[in-house]
This record gives C-alpha cells, sequence and structure tokens, in this order.
C-alpha cells in the first residue's frame, strides 16, 4: 500500500501543531497510521491520493463544502474569471452586494448581510451583533458553533458542558477565565432547560442549530421563537452546516421559524471560502456600533464563487436531489443491518446521514469499516455528506462493499474480537491532543 500521505501526515505533525488546520481532517479522526491524509486532485465525487489512487468519497465530501460535488464547472470557471479580472484591489468588489440582495430575498425576514470566510467567523460575528443589538453578554447555546472564545467559554469550569454538542472534550485552555458563566448550553428539544436558563440569566442571545441529529418535537422551535419575543432576546440560527441542504436557503424555512441572525457557510461556495451572517435590519445595524472588520472578507473569489454556486443549487435543485440520496442511503444501511442481525441508530438530516452500532465496540467497528472500505476504493466512515455526484451506481457500488463489512462486524458481536482485524489504532472520536 502506498503511503506518502502518511509520511507528509508525520512530517506535519512535526511542524504544524496538530499536524493540520481542522480536527475533522485529521488522519487520527479517520484510520490512524493508514489514512492517505492529503489529496493531489478532487472531481466530482472522486479524490486522488499523492500516489495518484483514485478514491470515491462516500464520506464527508470536504466536511460539508461539496454538494455540487468537487470542481464543479461553472463555479470553477466564474473563479478563473474573477482571478483574471483581479480577485483584490483598493476598491470593493460589486459581488459581495450581489450576494447580500440575493441572499437576503432568499430569506424575506432577512433585510442586512455580513460576510466572513469561515464559519467561526461568521458564529462570531453573529454573536458580537446580537450582544451590541441587545446591550447583554450571556448566550445560551445548543450545537457547535466553532472555536473562538465566546464558544468554548462554555466548557470553563466543567469541561464536558459541550460534549453534547458534536465533539466532546473541548478543552478551554487559553480562554480567559473571566468568560467563565458568560455561555450556557441546554439540549435540544429540552425547552424546560432553556427557559430556566432564561429565568435564572439576563441572556442576550440564544444560539442554535435547528436541527443537527433530531427534529424539534412539542412545538420547541416555536416555543424558542416565542422565549426569545417575549424577553427580547436575539434568536440566532447557525446554519453553517444545514443551510441549503434540504431547502433552497435556511432550514428554518422548512419548519416555518424565523430567527433574527441565520449564519451560512460550507455549502454556500461549494469549496470556496465564503460564510453569511443574515439578519433583520434593526439587529444587524448593531455591526456600526461594534468594530467587525478583515481584509480578506473582501476579496472577490468567495462572493463570485456563491453566486454561481446559487444559480446551480437553484437549476438542479441540489437540495432535492441530495436529499433524496441520503433517504437512499439511510434505507440502505437499515436493510444491512436487519440482514445481518445487528441494531444502529441512523440520524442526522438526510443528506448529513450517519449511523452508530449499538455496541461498546461501535468506535472500533467504525475504524474497521474505514480500514476494509479504504482498500475496496472508498473513503467512507460510518456518515456522509451527499453532493448531487452520487449517483444510484455509485450508491449502490457503495452498500455493495459494505455489506461483507457487516457481515465481519456481525461476527465480532458473536465473539470475534474486533481489534485482531485491524491494523492499527482506533479512530479518536473526540479531541485528543497529539503527542
Amino acid at each position: 500500500m502506498a503511503d506518502s500521505g502518511q509520511k507528509l501526515w508525520k512530517r506535519a505533525r512535526r511542524v504544524i501543531p496538530g499536524g493540520n488546520m481542522l480536527l475533522s481532517k485529521r488522519a487520527e479522526m479517520f484510520l490512524p497510521d493508514r489514512w492517505p491524509t492529503y489529496f493531489s486532485k478532487a472531481k466530482g465525487c472522486t479524490v486522488w491520493d499523492l500516489d495518484g489512487i483514485p478514491y470515491t468519497d462516500m464520506c464527508l465530501m470536504g466536511i460539508g463544502t461539496n454538494t455540487l460535488g468537487y470542481g464543479h464547472p461553472e463555479v470553477d470557471e466564474a473563479v478563473r474569471k474573477c482571478v483574471d479580472a483581479g480577485n483584490m484591489s483598493t476598491l470593493n468588489c460589486p459581488e459581495e452586494v450581489y450576494l447580500a440582495e440575493r441572499l437576503a430575498d432568499m430569506h424575506p425576514w432577512a433585510d442586512m448581510v455580513r460576510f466572513a470566510r469561515t464559519g467561526g467567523e461568521a458564529n462570531s460575528i453573529a454573536i458580537r451583533i446580537a450582544r451590541a443589538a441587545s446591550g447583554r453578554d450571556k448566550v445560551a447555546i445548543c450545537g457547535y458553533h466553532g472555536w473562538h472564545d465566546w464558544y468554548l467559554a462554555a466548557n470553563l469550569g466543567d469541561d464536558e458542558n459541550l460534549a453534547g454538542h458534536l465533539l466532546p472534550g473541548l478543552e478551554p485552555n487559553g480562554v480567559p477565565q473571566e468568560l467563565r458563566g458568560s455561555v450556557l448550553p441546554f439540549n435540544y428539544n429540552r425547552f424546560d432547560e432553556l427557559e430556566s436558563l432564561a429565568s435564572n440569566n439576563d441572556l442576550g442571545a440564544i444560539k442554535m442549530e435547528v436541527c443537527r441529529n433530531e427534529g424539534p418535537e412539542d412545538d420547541f422551535l416555536q416555543k424558542v421563537r416565542k422565549l426569545a419575543t417575549d424577553r427580547g432576546i436575539v434568536l440566532i440560527f447557525d446554519e453553517c452546516t444545514s443551510g441549503f441542504r434540504q431547502t433552497f436557503g435556511g432550514l428554518h424555512q422548512q419548519f416555518g421559524i424565523e430567527p433574527d441572525i441565520a449564519v451560512f457557510g460550507k455549502t454556500l461556495g461549494n469549496g470556496y471560502a465564503i460564510t453569511a451572517t443574515v439578519g433583520r435590519r434593526e439587529i444587524m445595524d448593531a455591526a456600526q456600533s461594534s468594530f467587525i472588520s478583515s481584509t480578506f472578507w473582501t476579496e472577490r473569489i468567495g462572493p463570485t464563487a456563491a453566486l454561481k454556486t446559487l444559480d446551480v443549487m437553484e437549476r438542479e435543485e441540489s437540495w432535492k436531489s441530495i436529499t433524496e440520496t441520503g433517504d437512499s442511503i439511510k434505507q440502505k444501511w437499515v436493510g444491512l443491518a436487519a440482514k445481518h442481525g445487528l441494531e444502529i441508530e441512523v440520524t442526522g438530516l438526510s443528506a448529513l446521514a450517519a449511523f452508530s452500532f449499538k455496541s461498546p465496540q461501535h468506535q472500533a467497528y467504525k475504524t474497521l469499516i474505514t480500514q476494509e472500505m479504504l482498500g475496496k476504493g472508498y473513503l467512507a466512515t460510518n456518515s456522509i455528506y451527499a453532493c448531487i455526484e452520487h449517483t444510484s451506481e455509485i450508491i449502490d457500488g457503495y452498500i455493495e462493499a459494505l455489506d461483507p463489512i457487516f457481515a465481519l462486524i456481525r461476527e465480532c458481536e458473536d465473539g470475534r474480537d474486533v481489534h485482531d482485524l485491524l491494523h492499527g489504532p482506533v479512530a479518536h472520536g473526540g479531541f485528543k491532543r497529539l503527542n
């Protein structure tokens, strides 16, 4: 097995803290010691490693960025024209105005937009604006919202506060202790927890994902909206992940709930860096009373890519396509589990589907799937971010390759030691310091 990627990963860990820039792309999160780690080319839903070996990406598609597939020709052509015309200058690019108007038109409750280039930045912008608009500092959160101080402050004093919000084990080292108590977590569908926080704290903002692994129950979102309105709290929906997956815009549209601010990222530029904070005029105007500014938020490639991505999405109705793809894969996972007598739990939005084994060996089984599927030419784990390039033929081939691995897992449930099948350590399941 070629291992240029692993050799480079070992070099990277000597010169880059943590080895790379994104926890979710660390080799240890997939297949320690064997994950190809780096790519030389990506097109459609195929990724080539540094040794030129192609893999069908039935995994995270750029960590959810490429719903139109890698290297979409129309988006890339728009970016090439942008590069030829010039990406940066002393003057502003007009595309940011066109994109702001487009996003506001798509969300009739919203009037104004601020752009950034990463999800963490956009979430921090939303929090700054909400605090400035409300005049209050404390924030109730539900979900994963990035790496900045304002969010990790939730783990000050108890580093398990965020354990149920996507990534366990996030250490708040380096976050000022003075921020302790400024960010207060509550669990999804637990309106009683949020109500208690609002009654015992002077909340300035509620920041939450519309949904991730489970849908709202008992009018949960309606109750959150009413509480925020009644108490003058700014309601922020973090749609960095959920946006443009099941609707052409924010997932909140599907539930008929309008926030005060919504944050979009990931899919917006189909792999090019662009994020948006969209909101009501009376809230967004507060951005003018607080300094929120960055040189590279003004470059031209991001908004240019986003405008063309939105055009292609609308024409192809990509949100419908990837939802149907995800539904199909979910059903096939359930079918495989039934065939082999395995208990699994399927979660997530259809286009962000995942499953877990109802077994204490889940993480080892997940690692085994990644190991065996890699040998069959797939980047795969226990979750998939669907794109329009995932055809029915590709899905059928993926399920066919997965079938005998489920059979192996059945053997392990019956007494075979899964660790005897693994060629290396079990993948990490959360944040861990790399030695």
